[in-house]
């Protein structure tokens, strides 16, 4: 019978030990001082783009169609020109020239 409390009160302990370091995780994440509980339907605070106070971004940045070669880049590393999208800046000047060409009047 002993054996048995005392397996249930180590199990005891160590529920509560597992819920103590998920809490200071959770503490160090949000930015909260040791001691300090999350105040009760405070999330993390969050700017307009939708990034948290620590930095993260919400959601992934969007991608873009290259028109040249159809390579998906990051919208903030694409060059646009006008209406399209090109992965760099030589698929534009490509592009371009390409598109040129045909539309010159044939001689």
């Amino acid at each position: 019978m002993r054996q048995i409390l005392l397996l249930v009160l180590l199990f005891v302990v160590g529920q509560w030990f597992v819920k103590a370091l998920r809490r200071a995780q959770t503490q160090t994440r949000t930015g909260a001082q040791p001691g300090q509980g999350a105040q009760p339907g405070q999330g993390a605070a969050r700017n307009a783009n939708g990034a948290s106070a620590s930095g993260k971004a919400a959601l992934p940045e969007p991608m873009v169609r290259c028109a040249e070669c159809g390579v998906h880049a990051p919208r903030s590393e694409s060059v646009n020109v006008g209406v399209r999208s090109f992965c760099s800046a030589e698929h534009a000047r490509a592009y371009d020239a390409r598109t040129t060409a045909q539309d010159r009047p044939a001689r």
